[in-house]
């Protein structure tokens, strides 16, 4: 999955694709960086974030042209099918590689992935169910807690 290929989508129609499809979705962008609630009073907890720049950490190397990172909250069987083998302190995965699902490098704790600059393949094959996973599971929490 890994390429040096940057025309896979862009942050805008990410956020564009969630707008549309989770509309109840609160968004807030701040400083190149987008986060995705839904709660539109606290914009917290998340199920997914954007993030454009280092300002949050640099595990990435965010400040390279055109590079950002999308984010998702998954549940712990997902999170373990799809990057538990790159867990391994011994190997620690290369977290700036583009279009490869990472464990978030920051967050993977709360097992959160990340991907840099998927591909358009990717995005339409991958991604694009993470996102609608992301927040379903996130929609279900809020569910069973009575807060939606």
């Amino acid at each position: 999955m890994t390429t040096n290929d940057l025309s896979g989508p862009d942050p805008e129609t990410i956020v564009q694709h969630i707008r549309t499809t989770y509309p109840e979705t609160a968004i807030l962008e701040a400083d190149g960086t987008w986060f995705f609630s839904l709660d539109a009073e606290k914009h917290f907890p998340n199920y997914a974030t954007i993030v454009t720049n280092n300002d949050y950490d640099d595990g990435s190397d965010l400040d390279r042209d055109g590079v950002y990172r999308l984010n998702l909250g998954l549940d712990r069987a997902t999170f373990e099918r799809l990057v538990g083998d790159a867990l391994d302190p011994k190997s620690p995965p290369d977290y700036t590689a583009l279009d490869t699902l990472l464990p978030h490098p920051t967050y993977a704790a709360q097992l959160w992935i990340s991907i840099l600059n998927p591909s358009a393949t990717t995005y339409r094959d991958v991604v694009i169910p993470l996102i609608a996973e992301a927040h379903d599971r996130l929609a279900a929490q809020r569910a069973r807690h009575g807060m939606g």
